[in-house]
């Protein structure tokens, strides 16, 4: 096994690190061209949100197909294979001029870009101690972090000085020297064990996990708040796009920064959990992303800055606690359970930005803030449900981890 601070813990973790951040970059990459997209291609703000929603959509897709299919097929093979998808819809993206091309790309370069995470973490624990393991998924997930980040600041750089087929062609590009590394650099897989995929018993599962009361209810929370929180930066780039205050293109991708303050969301989440129960983390979360959207309706760039670095801090500690939820409760298929989540996850990112679209028509940016916060009181109560679930099967008689186990294998 690979151990802790050994050359190829560090050649393994580094590559798949590589991986995510050229991911996630590619992921978000039209999120700050919605303003550009939207007036070049003559297209209204719903279509332009396609860009986004087509990509994550099959991206979730595809995490259901890759996992599955790399128990079967291998880890490392197939990743390389899906990151040279991405490279080659990438480049393809940077020479389309309409809209139907983009999206129809944008589709496809979204079902290459599952590859990786669905199977980067089934590789670590195939090939990585225990110990080395818990760290190198922490630097992974930071990868993934760094990777929305630095894509939209790119895009943005690159749509402002040049335009915004500027922004693939320098994503695909860097994606490019990304996979070459990558390639280089992961070991070999050395421990990995071909097993036969069972439909039947994978549907089985699957099934087992949406049945089980502690693990849809942080589906939903996980996926109904990134339906908001995702894409309210969407909506937030036409709101300051326009009067009065007309920011650019590069300016605007320089929102994302404040993506930094979830990350630190992210990193504390874990002590407050050891504290407190997990789904009241879950709901303290909740409301500081209710906070944060309220603080934006002030008209200050400075107040709506502020406003968005609430917001992230606040997601970003729902969604680790939600994401770890799962992790610990399903207590059979744990990868199928977590993947489940991911699905929600991304499925609520695709579907947002129709829902926020009504509000946003109806009374602009005021107006995805009341939408937002309807969405969020639902998060908030089933928060709340679940925390009362999980105390009533605490109490006397019945020990926490026996009842969830017998909730996770029904």
């Amino acid at each position: 096994m690979i151990e802790q601070g050994s050359t190829a813990f560090w050649r393994a973790t580094l590559a798949l690190c590589l991986g995510s951040f050229m991911i996630f970059a590619n992921v978000y990459t039209t999120q700050p061209l919605l303003p550009i997209l939207r007036h070049e291609l003559a297209i209204s703000s719903l279509q332009a949100n396609w860009t986004l929603a087509v990509t994550t959509l099959m991206l979730g897709a595809a995490l259901l197909i890759f996992g599955p299919l790399s128990d079967a097929f291998g880890r490392r093979k197939l990743m390389r294979l899906s990151m040279a998808g991405v490279v080659l819809t990438t480049l393809a993206l940077s020479q389309v001029d309409d809209y139907r091309s983009l999206l129809v790309l944008r589709g496809l370069q979204g079902f290459f870009l599952g590859g990786l995470p669905a199977i980067a973490v089934a590789y670590m624990g195939d090939e990585f101690s225990r110990k080395a393991l818990m760290v190198a998924v922490g630097l992974y997930i930071s990868g993934n972090t760094l990777g929305g980040l630095g894509g939209r600041l790119i895009s943005g750089f690159m749509a402002e000085h040049f335009s915004w087929q500027a922004s693939f062609l320098a994503s695909g590009i860097l994606s490019a020297v990304i996979l070459l590394v990558f390639w280089w650099l992961l070991p070999a897989s050395q421990h990995f064990e071909a097993r036969s995929a069972h439909p039947v018993r994978m549907a089985r599962d699957l099934l087992g996990h949406l049945r089980n009361p502690v693990l849809i209810l942080a589906y939903l929370i996980g996926g109904f708040n990134f339906f908001v929180f995702i894409n309210q930066y969407s909506y937030i780039t036409y709101r300051l796009s326009d009067a009065p205050f007309n920011l650019s293109v590069g300016f605007l991708s320089l929102l994302f920064l404040t993506y930094l303050s979830g990350t630190y969301g992210s990193a504390i989440s874990g002590r407050f959990a050891q504290r407190w129960p997990q789904p009241l983390c879950m709901a303290i979360g909740i409301v500081i992303l209710m906070i944060g959207s309220m603080v934006t309706l002030i008209p200050w760039i400075p107040a709506i800055l502020a406003g968005l670095l609430i917001n992230a801090f606040g997601f970003f500690f729902c969604h680790s606690n939600a994401s770890s939820w799962v992790s610990r409760n399903a207590l059979q298929a744990r990868a199928g359970a977590s993947a489940l989540y991911l699905v929600f996850y991304y499925l609520g990112a695709s579907l947002g930005g129709f829902y926020l679209d009504v509000f946003w028509h109806w009374s602009r940016w005021s107006g995805v803030v009341e939408g937002s916060l309807v969405i969020l009181v639902g998060t908030l109560a089933l928060s709340l449900y679940l925390w009362r679930l999980t105390r009533q099967q605490e109490r006397p008689g019945m020990a926490s981890e026996g009842a969830l186990k017998t909730g996770a294998s029904s």
